[in-house]
């Protein structure tokens, strides 16, 4: 009698890659629908990352528009408050769905143990980051789309009519929403525990947003700060969304006194990579110092 032996074929073994490839998105899918779940039956973080963009355009329009148009600067085309601050307010919903949100959830789930448990299931971390992401453009789609619906439809301003402007608007919204996921997986690490994750996070966002052209005009700040603020993403997401928003004539109030949407995409690109990168080599289930 003879025995033979038989040994895997090429597509033997490696037939279960794509099966694995399936598993690791479809756990994500399946993880992003507990996430999208998880942040609408939270209060404080449905006002402060999903309703506080809304809530300051109407709070800066009111107050500034209240008299009507405000005068054009530096001898540009008069418009709404509402229309002025709406490109700012976007990129700050961008900024806080994805850097802010995150960032504080995840170092709050590593500090109750929530990642610990997660850790010894068969959830991989780019299964989690799957999930996180889906959830932040989930909820960062409808929240543009109220904040872009009450600005129409409230304060009266005038959205863009063609495809190639809305075009604008999705590749920016769509890098800059996934940039600031990656870069909040990253700064999540940073936080020794969840008690502490608001106090080194939220800071960081603020400043941001006053030096990026989101409370304050970008074209008032001075040179200096102008360029120091543009190293970090959030000066690109509204520099592409007042490209969208203002009328063109207000490009010349940009550095280079044009939009340069292609510098604003490399910029973007740029920052996801980084986030990518910074955000694999910085994720543990649980902190090694712990």
């Amino acid at each position: 009698m003879s025995t033979t032996t038989t040994t895997p074929t090429p597509r033997t073994r490696f037939s279960t890659a794509p099966a694995r490839r399936r598993s690791i998105v479809g756990l994500g899918l399946w993880r992003a629908r507990f996430e999208v779940l998880q942040y609408f039956r939270s209060g404080d973080t449905l006002f402060f990352t999903f309703l506080f963009p809304v809530f300051m355009l109407a709070l800066f329009s009111t107050i500034f528009g209240a008299d009507g148009d405000i005068a054009g600067a530096q001898g540009m085309p008069e418009m709404s408050a509402a229309q002025l601050y709406l490109p700012g307010m976007l990129a700050a919903g961008l900024l806080l769905s994805g850097f802010q949100n995150l960032a504080v959830d995840i170092a709050m789930e590593r500090s109750d143990g929530t990642l610990k448990r997660l850790g010894g299931t068969p959830l991989s971390p780019v299964s989690y980051f799957i999930g996180k992401i889906a959830q932040v453009l989930a909820t960062g789609t409808l929240q543009a789309a109220i904040l872009i619906g009450i600005a129409a439809v409230v304060f009266d301003v005038p959205l863009p009519t063609s495809a190639e402007a809305w075009g604008t608007f999705a590749w920016v919204f769509v890098l800059g929403l996934i940039a600031s996921a990656l870069l909040g997986i990253a700064v999540s690490a940073i936080p020794r525990s969840g008690r502490s994750a608001t106090a080194v996070v939220i800071p960081i966002a603020l400043v941001l947003q006053f030096t990026s052209g989101v409370y304050l005009f970008f074209w008032l700040l001075p040179d200096w700060l102008q360029n120091a603020a543009s190293a970090f993403p959030l000066v690109w997401m509204a520099r592409g969304m007042r490209a969208v928003f203002l009328p063109e004539e207000y490009a010349a109030l940009e550095p280079g006194e044009a939009w340069n949407l292609e510098w604003v995409a490399i910029a973007l690109l740029a920052w996801l990579v980084i986030g990518l990168i910074a955000s694999r080599m910085t994720f543990r289930w649980i902190r090694r110092d712990a």
